[in-house]
């Protein structure tokens, strides 16, 4: 645990000069010797200062902050919680609007360092109750807005629609439209990983809306267009989700912003589901793409190059050697899985196309699966009516029945009755009117 060092002077509170001359050299080592800037930091952080003494007080600000950024740098998550925890003893001497500043932006960092350290959403709580007790309306609602995105991406959705369905009705009745935007998008992800697709648009348009109203900086706009590229592929709707998803890796890029790899490997994803994987090379060959080429784009390009050889067992090669990165992204496993099943039943049904009568051993080893996984999907595709047949498991084999086609006489023939019909009614309402 990060103990505070306290300075070794003969008074018990450091001179002004002193404090500056410590930030210094602290700012000088920041690049060249980042543990030894961080001792000094955290020793200007843990001086108590004079009543009134402004010079002091504003060191000691600017220390927080500059020792936030140095952990955060550093990678060094759990210093960091503390600092947060220490410095909420220090804030009274700040003003309010400097105060709510400072906490807002350690917890950014703290958060943004995805350091699973188990004490994020203690850590969050904390501050919030901090918040309510300081009578910080705003802070408040600012983090608990970072609660509600901490908890979408741990996957807790239940706690997430709680804290954000409170924050929403409050945030409407003010005129804060952008952490609006940001709640109410937070919402739509949160539907989306609990499967409600019908209500996840419904909050992504109420965003939009919003969004419409007010400036978006890039980094909002392009997650915007990032969820919506999402639910346009949950939809099967491919064609939108590619242009989404190419609007969103612009708005990521121009940032430098994490997520953009993760646009560009959803469209790709596209273009493999809308069987085009020949057009994966060109787009990986631009220009913005070069820069990143990693891991996440290698699954694609096997993926499409899986796809387009139509090879069931260089697809099921491919997800065990990238299963890591496929499972661990709910969107690209979710439509693998369903590449997996049509690219299936494909083969199968060319497979079994010659055949009235053919052994499911036979169909196994020239697709090259197990027997038992052929089985059920064989069964599958029989119940979902993508051919007529039957499976007789005592003598392993499966029967393909002729589909026999519709006789367009019998159908002129019920159309022509239940016209007859109609003419028969119209008659017998025209006599029953006469007499």
């Amino acid at each position: 645990k990060w103990q505070l060092h306290r300075c070794k002077t003969s008074s018990t509170k450091m001179a002004a000069s002193t404090i500056s001359e410590l930030f210094e050299e602290a700012d000088a080592l920041s690049k060249a010797d980042p543990d030894k800037a961080i001792e000094r930091f955290q020793r200007i952080v843990a001086e108590d200062l004079a009543e009134g003494d402004a010079e002091g007080i504003k060191i000691k600000e600017m220390s927080i902050q500059a020792l936030g950024k140095l952990l955060s740098k550093q990678k060094r998550a759990l210093e960091l919680g503390e600092l947060i925890q220490v410095s909420r003893g220090y804030l009274n001497l700040f003003s309010k609007a400097k105060a709510a500043k400072l906490v807002r932006e350690l917890v950014d960092q703290f958060l943004s360092m995805d350091a699973s350290t188990g004490m994020e959403v203690e850590l969050c709580s904390e501050c919030i109750e901090w918040a309510k007790q300081e009578k910080r309306t705003f802070l408040r609602q600012a983090l608990e807005a970072r609660l509600t995105a901490l908890y979408v991406e741990m996957d807790s959705c239940t706690e997430a629609l709680a804290v954000g369905g409170n924050l929403l009705k409050e945030l409407k009745k003010i005129d804060d439209k952008s952490l609006l935007v940001e709640v109410q998008l937070l919402e739509s992800r949160a539907f989306q990983k609990i499967g409600n697709i019908t209500k996840a648009r419904a909050s992504l348009t109420a965003a939009k809306t919003t969004a419409n109203a007010i400036y978006c900086p890039p980094k909002l706009q392009a997650s915007l267009d990032l969820q919506s590229g999402v639910l346009h592929a949950e939809e099967n709707d491919f064609k939108t989700a590619f242009s989404y998803f190419y609007e969103a890796f612009e708005g990521y890029d121009s940032i430098d912003h994490p997520l953009a790899p993760v646009s560009l490997k959803y469209m790709l994803l596209c273009k493999i589901m809308m069987n085009n994987p020949e057009e994966i090379q060109s787009i990986l060959s631009g220009k913005l793409a070069l820069k990143y080429s990693g891991r996440q784009l290698d699954v694609m390009n096997s993926i499409a190059q899986a796809s387009k050889n139509r090879s069931v067992h260089e697809f099921e090669k491919v997800i065990g050697e990238y299963r890591d990165s496929i499972e661990e992204d709910l969107v690209v496993k979710c439509h693998v899985e369903a590449l997996k099943d049509t690219l299936l039943e494909q083969n199968l049904c060319r497979i079994i196309e010659p055949y009235s009568r053919v052994e499911v051993a036979h169909i196994a080893r020239l697709i090259n699966l197990p027997l038992a996984d052929v089985e059920k999907k064989l069964s599958k595709m029989i119940l979902d009516k993508q051919f007529s047949g039957i499976l007789d498991q005592g003598l392993g084999v499966l029967v393909v029945f002729e589909e026999n086609q519709e006789n367009e006489a019998y159908k002129g023939a019920l159309d022509t009755i239940k016209g007859m019909g109609e003419v028969v009614d119209n008659l017998y309402g025209k006599v029953k009117q006469i007499h």
